[in-house]
């Protein structure tokens, strides 16, 4: 499960010239756009849980699979800060509308590559396209909703993040065993197919029905900002840069801790292999089983984190943020690691679910953590960096599981190279755990904020 960019307010809107759309004109667009999301999710997904019949097809080693995996990832965040220029500017129903048409092209051109290079392409494709989607949502939201009734719809669209992914895991699964069980199939213009290639096109293909509709749906008029009451500096990009640089071992402490969540999570696009191979579970099953623990696992566990963050916060435990981020950290980093070295598939997955618990944990405290920390006029900015930053990061994971896999373990023992990811990752943030808490409460110090 990968990572998406969440809804900061961190301007003063003036008194809008025009109305707010009506409630329920603003509720059908967050729900379209829910919808875009859950489609990016399968797109996004898919390609882990076929693995095996596409290295079959093309020999391919662990290794080609990792950076094949990695392609979407070296893509999406550094694509996502054009796009942020970009939705500032033109009609975003028509971004994202482009943007779903991308990734449905991408995601049936994956069906159709005749070569690893095609492959690769295709993949960063997707990256291109989903890249459109979080940046002009958030922008549109914050368009349909005043201020004080803003909550419900960010959050309502932020938890398709794990609802999206559990929905793409079981229509993916669903999809697989139906291909699988009819075996090659044709189709016009595509001719014969192999059940992989069949799945591809057939993920694909409703993205262009959703692209249309898009087309059609009125956006908001945007509304006017005012600067920030609490400059420090000025708002440009050179002064985002200047200050990430003023703070560099803060941020780079900080970036190691969520980054590390991110390579993790990514490196993950592996375990529906690494299950066939060690304990025989078939793609279908593991996609079934992970299904229905993200569904289960993840909006609890964020409403609950939630929950304490705020509850901690009116305690006056300022930097609650970041201590559940910690708490996440020490979390994921075994829980990542334990299972593949248990004797069995249903063992392993059961610690898997506390795995989903520190992912999602991170996630979701990431971003608030990184909020503290950054001045309101170059917030915007730096997130848009932190998430480039933190795909980046990320992609390293399933290089590394690939390098790993082929060059060092084997690829008969791919568990033992999925396992040294969370190990490998987490040294660097580890050691630097009391520096970075120094350095952050010395810096919620120096922007107004009060600590304990």
């Amino acid at each position: 499960m990968s990572p998406e960019p969440a809804a900061v307010a961190t301007e003063h809107l003036n008194p809008p010239s025009k109305p707010y759309p009506a409630a329920a004109t603003g509720w059908f667009i967050v729900v379209m756009l829910t919808i875009a999301y859950i489609f990016s999710f399968v797109d996004r997904y898919i390609l882990g849980l076929l693995i095996e019949p596409i290295k079959a097809e093309f020999g391919l080693s662990d290794r080609s699979i990792g950076w094949l995996l990695s392609a979407f990832t070296l893509i999406y965040g550094f694509v996502g800060i054009f796009m942020g220029w970009l939705i500032d500017r033109g009609k975003r129903v028509w971004i994202v509308s482009i943007g779903v048409a991308l990734w449905s092209v991408a995601t049936i051109a994956t069906g159709t590559a005749k070569n690893f290079v095609q492959l690769f392409a295709a993949r960063m494709g997707v990256g291109v396209g989903e890249a459109t989607l979080s940046p002009a949502a958030f922008s549109i939201i914050g368009d349909s909703f005043p201020t004080e009734r803003r909550g419900k719809p960010v959050a309502f669209y932020s938890a398709a993040l794990p609802v999206g992914a559990g929905i793409a895991s079981l229509l993916s699964g669903a999809i697989i065993a139906w291909t699988v069980a009819s075996g090659n199939q044709s189709l016009p213009l595509f001719g014969e197919l192999s059940p992989w290639r069949y799945t591809m096109i057939i993920v694909g293909l409703p993205g262009f029905l959703l692209a249309l509709l898009f087309i059609f749906i009125k956006e908001p008029a945007r509304r006017p900002v005012a600067a920030s009451a609490d400059v420090i500096g000025g708002s440009g990009f050179r002064d985002a840069m200047k200050y990430i640089w003023d703070n560099r071992l803060l941020y780079l402490g900080f970036l190691s801790i969520v980054g590390t969540m991110t390579a993790i999570a990514y490196s993950q696009g592996f375990l529906a292999p690494t299950f066939e191979r060690t304990w025989g579970w078939s793609p279908q099953k593991y996609a079934l089983v992970n299904g229905i623990a993200l569904l289960i696992l993840g909006p609890a566990n964020m409403m609950i984190m939630g929950t304490i963050s705020d509850w901690w916060t009116k305690k006056g435990v300022k930097d609650a943020s970041l201590r559940l981020l910690f708490i996440g950290f020490f979390i994921l980093v075994p829980t990542g690691a334990l299972p593949l070295f248990m004797p069995t598939g249903e063992l392993a997955f059961a610690i898997l679910c506390l795995n989903i618990v520190g992912i999602g944990i991170v996630t979701a405290m990431g971003v608030v953590s990184l909020l503290v920390i950054t001045p309101a006029q170059i917030r915007g900015q730096i997130v848009a960096l932190y998430y480039l930053a933190i795909s980046w990061f990320g992609s390293l994971g399933p290089i590394a599981v690939g390098e790993l896999s082929s060059g060092v373990f084997g690829e008969d023992n791919l568990r033992y190279a999925v396992a040294s990811v969370p190990i490998l990752f987490a040294i660097i943030p580890l050691l630097m755990m009391p520096l970075t808490r120094r350095l952050y409460l010395a810096q919620m110090a120096r922007l107004g904020e009060t600590t304990e």
